[in-house]
């Protein structure tokens, strides 16, 4: 009998760019399946790209949850629904409780538009530039109740250019974004990589050429 997938679910609110990765290195790879991707807001682009590609879509639409804690509870059972072995933030933009953050604790994955711990928050590339740093980039983590922390499973790197303003660094830290980020995902579910009390082991497969030229 053919051993089955693994398979993710994928949280999103927006275009879904992080997304269309993940579903590409799937689809050429065959390393995982996408169970259902999962949106905050009913309008978002990434729930169509989803859609184009077969896979299962859900919305469910924040704004109509009393609190952050009802809303989490929600979304807890309908991830549950899927039994994923993972759930993947593509581009989340909601802060999750510490209850749901324990509920998938070492199965709750996130990527960074940073070189964490350096630059949590937001506009990460913006404080990048005004702290002068040489080199950015973007961190894969597992999540934790503390905000955009989290054992680390694998960062890209670019070199901060001459005359780069915060939209031309983002852009090439996000080129490299889909490139970490799916096969972080994969090496993570077939355990070439793992996490023991909060430390990571193993390596991933190969090495980037990370944009540091």
């Amino acid at each position: 009998m053919q051993k089955s997938l693994p398979s993710i679910v994928a949280l999103i609110s927006g275009r879904g760019s992080n997304l269309a990765a993940i579903l590409d290195y799937a689809k050429h790879t065959g390393a995982y399946k996408t169970a259902a991707v999962i949106s905050n807001r009913p309008g978002a682009e990434g729930l169509k790209l989803a859609e184009s590609q077969g896979v299962h879509t859900e919305v469910l639409d924040h704004t109509v949850f009393a609190s952050r804690d009802e809303f989490d509870k929600a979304l807890k059972r309908r991830i549950d629904a899927h039994a994923p072995d993972l759930v993947v933030l593509a581009g989340f933009m909601r802060v999750l409780t510490p209850a749901f953050v324990k509920a998938f604790e070492g199965r709750l994955v996130n990527i960074h538009p940073s070189l964490l711990p350096s630059f949590p928050g937001l506009k990460t590339h913006q404080q990048a530039l005004e702290a002068g740093v040489r080199v950015h980039g973007a961190t894969v983590h597992l999540v934790t109740a503390e905000l955009d922390h989290g054992p680390i499973l694998d960062q890209a790197v670019v070199r901060v250019r001459e005359g780069d303003t915060a939209e031309t660094l983002a852009a090439r830290v996000l080129a490299l974004e889909h490139q970490i980020y799916p096969r972080a995902i994969a090496a993570l579910l077939h355990q070439t990589i793992r996490q023991t009390d909060g430390q990571v082991h193993g390596a991933l497969a190969a090495p980037l050429a990370y944009d540091i030229e």
